[in-house]
């Protein structure tokens, strides 16, 4: 009688898929990244409240910028590995196509356009947001049909141009764009009566709202425009670089599932409650290795940055002065959208 093993058995019937170990990874916009000292991300060319802000001081802050600072602690270990960029809408492109801002995150969109036409790659959304319609409320106005011929400030060289381009022809009414590059501009053309309506996001309308000390005076209407993932935004052709973009992103909602924070985070590295929480605050080897970065980087990262509900809440949310709900970008076991990715 003969015994066959059944290691050599399924390897001789083609049972068994075998992987070659993971190898340091690291690719060209990482070793650009880790060579020149500092992360380059994009900021704002003004102020994007709760987004991207900065002060008279010039210190930014804002969910954008809490990103951005994820990101370069991913690499460095280090927030303060950051540079953040000043720049409007129209030049995110060239400016990351021509290596000035190594990754765009600035409440952009992900688009076919964008995709296919200028060659960029997208992470995974990292907030939904919901293209809205604000309308002066002495118009009287109950939905954006009932405004036809009327004027509506846009954010100039952003695709909600195209969403109302698009919803308007739907409905079957026609607007004036007033296109304005600079978010101040544009808040101060429509506040001042410049613009019947002004078109965002949801969470920017509720903003300028409450900034201006003017939240009965003005109405934000039922109408959803849109939907639009807003996405972290690399060149084509550097997966490895997406690749830690999305891991960083999933690293702030394990954290936030697992109930991991700023405050726990050294607590729990010394006492895992599971092996993938081990592996995830590189109490155990592989959270690092394959991307390039060290296995203790999303440690890092909670440690200094915090994971995502605390970024909400800080920037957006209940510890903001905007008090915003988290509404579709929650956890998906609390309503929303949002999931990390498996570690394994």
């Amino acid at each position: 009688m003969t015994t066959i093993k059944w290691g050599a058995a399924a390897l001789a019937l083609g049972l068994v898929h075998f992987s070659a170990p993971a190898q340091a990874a690291g690719g060209k916009t990482l070793e650009t990244v880790k060579a020149r000292g500092v992360l380059n991300c994009t900021g704002h060319d003004g102020s994007r409240l709760g987004f991207a802000e900065v002060d008279d001081k010039g210190n930014w802050r804002g969910m954008d910028i809490d990103l951005c600072k994820a990101v370069a602690t991913a690499v460095f270990g280090d927030p303060a590995k950051l540079k953040v960029v000043p720049i409007s809408w129209a030049q995110r492109w060239p400016a990351l196509q021509s290596g000035d801002v190594d990754i765009i995150i600035k409440a952009s969109g992900g688009t076919l356009s964008r995709d296919a036409e200028l060659g960029l790659q997208f992470s995974m959304s990292y907030y939904l947001g919901t293209t809205k319609v604000m309308a002066h409320k002495e118009l009287n106005l109950k939905s954006l049909k009932d405004a036809n011929g009327g004027t509506i400030c846009i954010a100039a060289g952003t695709s909600i141009q195209q969403q109302v381009a698009a919803y308007s022809q739907k409905i079957g009414i026609k607007l004036e764009p007033v296109l304005i590059e600079k978010t101040e501009e544009l808040e101060q053309a429509y506040f001042s009566g410049r613009c019947d309506m002004y078109a965002e996001t949801g969470p920017i309308l509720a903003i300028a709202r409450v900034a201006k000390g003017k939240v009965d005076d003005h109405a934000i209407l039922p109408d959803v425009i849109a939907v639009e993932p807003e996405v972290m935004i690399m060149r084509q052709g550097d997966d490895n670089w997406v690749d830690i973009a999305n891991w960083t992103l999933s690293a702030l909602l394990f954290a936030e599932q697992e109930g991991i924070n700023s405050k726990n985070v050294a607590e729990i590295k010394a006492k895992p409650t599971s092996p993938q929480v081990a592996k995830f605050l590189g109490v155990t080897p592989g959270m690092g290795k394959g991307l390039g970065l060290s296995d203790d980087w999303a440690y890092n990262v909670i440690k200094k940055v915090g994971n995502y509900a605390e970024i909400f809440d800080r920037d957006l949310g209940k510890d903001s002065p905007y008090k915003m709900d988290r509404e579709l970008t929650n956890l998906w076991n609390n309503g929303g959208v949002l999931f990390p990715l498996v570690i394994d």
